[in-house]
């Protein structure tokens, strides 16, 4: 089964200045992050700090999605961080 992204729900992450959103794997959650300098990437312009890395998570989101799904397919595993292939 491919990999889906039903729930819309992401958090920003201070600590580590990224933005952590999940998949599910039929019943399985896998935990995705995707740093501040891959979203500014993603989404030139983007405003520094949280507001502005979820604005542009949000604007992005299919993109970051079908990045997630290729990190996933090479190596199955809990935790994936999303990087500009």
């Amino acid at each position: 089964m491919a990999l889906d992204f039903p729930n819309p729900s992401r958090s920003f992450d201070s600590s580590r200045n990224r933005v952590r959103f999940w998949g599910y794997d039929r019943a399985s959650e896998i935990s995705f992050f995707v740093g501040a300098d891959t979203l500014a990437h993603l989404y030139p312009g983007m405003v520094p700090g949280e507001a502005g890395c979820l604005a542009a998570f949000d604007s992005v989101t299919n993109r970051v999605h079908e990045m997630a799904a290729r990190s996933y397919a090479r190596g199955r595993g809990s935790s994936h961080s999303v990087v500009v292939e």
